[in-house]
C-alpha cells in the first residue's frame, strides 16, 4: 500500500544531528548532504509512484522519496549495493541527505531496494513511462526556477557508456548461447542432445576456443549453426515461448543463413551492429568509434550554457543503442526541451547535423550552432551556395539572395514546384570575375538568358546551417565546449566509462542518478561561494567598523587631552 513519506518536514527535538556541537552542525548543513536534501530530496513528488503499488489495505511501503534517493546516491559516488547500503546505515551526511537525522532509524532489508527496481523496470516495459526520468525532469525544472537559470541558450553532446556484460568474440558467444539452450532443456531432452552438445559443455565458454587456431574458427562456426538449426527444429514445440529459445532463434538469424537445406554463417562485414552482443543484454550493441569497438549504448546530455547563469545545470538525460546516429537523438530531444524550457539557440558538434533535425529546428524555431558540419568540405578555390545571403521570413522560406558581387535578386519556386531558383542578369554575370573564372556554381540559361542558381529546402538548410557555424567560430568564448567537463564528471563514477548494470533501463537510471548529482554539485558549488562572499563581505564590513570606532575612540582621546590642558 502506498503512503506518503512526510515525516522529514518535522525533524526529531533529540537526534545524533542535534547532538553535535554547532559548528559541526552547520557545516552538515552547508555540505552537498544538505543541498541534496533540499534540492532533491524534498523537491521528489512521490504520487506518481504510486501505481507501482497495490491498492488493498496491506504494509505501507518504504518511502519512495528513500529509494529514489538511494539510486541516486548510488550512480553519484559509484557505490555498489553494499557499499550504498552501509553508508544508509552508518554515515550521518548521507542519512541527513535522505532526511533522517538520527542513526537506527528507517532500516529496511536491501531486498526492497532490488524490488523497487524491478517495479521501475515492469512498469516501464509495460506503458513506456520512465518514472525516474519524469522524476529527474519535475525536480530539475523547479531548480531551474527557484535559482531563476535562463534556459534560452543550452548545449548537447554524446557519449559512450559501457554495459556491464563480457567482451566475447563470435564463437565464444556462440558457445554460450548453446550452454544456455542445455541448462533450459528437461533432464530427458538433456540427455537426448547429450551427444551433439557435449563438446560445448566443458566449463567456460572461452575454453572452447582458448586452444582453436584462427583457421579452425570458420568450420566451427559452421558446425555450431548447424547444431542450432537442429535445435530450432525440435524443441520449438515444447519450448518456443521459452526466452531462451528466443534468443537462439534471434543470434541464428543475425549469425546464418540457410541455402538450399544448407547452413552458412555470415561473413563478419554482414553481421549488423544491433546483432545480440551478450544474452544478459538484449539491446547492446557495437559500434566503432575512437580507439576501437566498443559494445554498450550511447548517452546524450543537455544543459544550459547562458554566460549569465551563475552555475549551469543538466536539463536532459538519454541513453539509446550506440549505434544510434546524433540527429536522431536530437529530433527526440527537442520537443521535451522546448516545451520545458525556452529554448532558443542549441551549440553542438558536427554530428548533430541532418535533414530530419533541420527540419524540427525551424518548426520549433531553434537555431542551431555547431563547432563543425558533416559532410565533404567545401572547396576553397571555388564559390559555392554558402558564399551568397538569404533573406527569408521566419518561417525559413527564402525571399532574396546577394552573391558574393552585391547583385541582389528575388528567389521563385522552380517549375515543378520541388526547389528554388534565384535568376541573375546575363548582363552582371558576364562581367563578373567568378564567371570568367568558372567559379560560380550558377548555370547560364539559353532559351530566356538568365544564370540561375538552383537549390532545393534542404540544401538551403543546410547552407544556413553553415553560415551560422561560420560565424559562431569566430565569436569567443565556445559555450559548447564546457560540455566535455559535464559528460567527465557524469561518467567519472564509472571507471572506463563501463557501468555496473546492464540493460537499457538500468543504464538510463544509472546516467539519470548521475546526472541530478552534478546538478547537486553545481548547487552546491554555487552556495559555498555565495557563503564565502557573504563572510568576506561581513570581515570586510567588520574592519571599516573597527577602524572607524578605533578613530573615534583616537579623537575623543584627543578631544580630552586637549581640555585637560586648557584647564591647566
Amino acid at each position: 500500500m502506498f503512503r506518503k513519506n512526510q515525516r522529514h518536514l518535522q525533524p526529531a527535538l533529540i537526534s545524533t544531528v542535534q547532538d553535535l556541537p554547532e559548528r559541526q552542525r552547520q557545516r552538515l548543513e552547508q555540505s552537498w548532504a544538505g543541498v541534496f536534501f533540499q534540492e532533491v530530496f524534498c523537491r521528489l513528488q512521490e504520487d506518481p509512484f504510486a501505481v507501482l503499488y497495490a491498492d488493498l489495505p496491506s504494509r505501507p511501503n518504504v518511502p519512495v522519496n528513500l529509494l529514489v534517493g538511494l539510486e541516486c546516491l548510488k550512480a553519484g559516488f559509484g557505490w555498489s549495493d553494499e557499499e550504498l547500503y552501509d553508508a544508509f546505515l552508518y554515515n550521518v551526511q548521507v542519512r541527513y541527505a535522505l532526511g533522517y537525522h538520527a542513526l537506527g532509524q528507517g532500516e529496511f532489508d536491501l531486498r526492497t531496494l532490488y524490488n523497487f527496481r524491478q517495479r521501475l523496470s515492469r512498469y516501464s516495459q509495460e506503458t513506456g513511462i520512465n518514472l525516474l526520468d519524469q522524476a529527474f525532469e519535475r525536480i530539475t525544472d523547479e531548480q531551474l526556477g527557484a535559482f531563476e537559470l535562463k534556459t534560452g541558450q543550452q548545449r548537447m553532446d554524446s557519449t559512450l557508456v559501457g554495459s556491464n556484460i563480457r567482451q566475447q568474440g563470435r564463437l565464444q558467444l556462440l558457445v554460450e548461447i548453446l550452454q544456455r539452450v542445455h541448462r533450459m532443456l528437461s533432464p530427458a531432452d538433456q540427455e537426448r542432445w547429450a551427444p551433439i552438445l557435449a563438446p560445448y559443455l566443458h566449463g567456460h565458454p572461452g575454453w572452447f576456443v582458448y586452444r582453436l587456431k584462427k583457421d579452425d574458427f570458420g568450420p566451427h562456426i559452421e558446425q555450431v549453426g548447424r547444431v542450432m538449426q537442429g535445435l530450432l527444429d525440435d524443441l520449438h514445440a515444447g519450448y518456443g515461448e521459452r526466452p531462451e529459445y528466443g534468443v537462439l532463434k534471434r543470434v541464428f538469424g543475425e549469425h546464418f543463413r540457410v541455402v538450399e537445406a544448407h547452413v552458412q554463417a555470415k561473413a563478419p562485414p554482414e553481421l549488423s551492429p544491433c546483432s545480440l552482443q551478450s544474452p544478459d543484454d538484449w539491446e547492446a550493441t557495437l559500434r566503432n568509434k575512437g580507439h576501437g569497438l566498443r559494445q554498450g549504448y550511447v548517452a546524450n546530455l543537455t544543459e544550459t550554457c547562458d554566460p549569465d547563469n551563475p552555475f549551469q545545470l543538466i536539463t536532459k538525460v538519454q541513453v539509446a543503442p550506440n549505434h544510434t546516429d546524433d540527429p536522431l537523438l536530437l529530433v527526440a530531444a527537442l520537443p521535451n526541451l522546448v516545451a520545458r524550457t525556452a529554448l532558443e539557440t542549441l551549440y553542438t558538434d558536427g554530428g548533430y547535423g541532418g535533414v530530419a533535425a533541420d527540419r524540427l529546428l525551424e518548426d520549433h524555431r531553434v537555431q542551431l550552432l555547431q563547432t563543425g558540419i558533416r559532410g565533404s568540405r567545401l572547396n576553397p578555390d571555388k564559390l559555392s551556395i554558402a558564399d551568397f545571403t538569404f533573406a527569408c521570413t521566419e518561417d525559413g522560406y527564402p525571399l532574396t539572395v546577394t552573391c558574393p558581387r552585391g547583385c541582389q535578386v528575388a528567389v521563385e519556386r522552380g517549375a515543378q514546384k520541388k526547389g528554388f531558383v534565384a535568376k541573375f542578369p546575363v548582363a552582371g554575370c558576364q562581367s563578373c570575375p567568378f564567371q570568367h573564372a568558372h567559379q560560380c556554381p550558377t548555370r547560364l540559361r539559353q532559351r530566356i538568358p538568365f544564370y540561375g542558381l538552383y537549390f532545393m529546402d534542404d540544401k538551403l538548410r543546410v547552407t544556413r546551417r553553415r553560415q551560422g557555424n561560420a560565424l559562431f567560430m569566430k565569436t569567443k568564448p565556445n559555450l559548447r565546449a564546457a560540455i566535455e567537463a559535464t559528460v567527465r564528471a557524469v561518467k567519472h563514477p564509472f571507471p572506463r566509462g563501463k557501468l555496473p548494470v546492464r540493460g537499457r533501463f538500468r543504464i538510463f537510471g544509472m546516467l539519470i542518478g548521475a546526472a541530478l548529482m552534478n546538478n547537486v554539485r553545481q548547487i552546491h558549488r554555487h552556495r559555498t561561494r555565495q557563503i564565502r562572499l557573504e563572510a568576506k563581505q561581513t570581515t570586510e564590513r567588520s574592519s571599516r567598523i573597527s577602524f572607524w570606532l578605533s578613530f573615534q575612540s583616537f579623537f575623543r582621546a584627543c578631544f580630552l587631552l586637549r581640555l585637560s590642558l586648557a584647564d591647566r
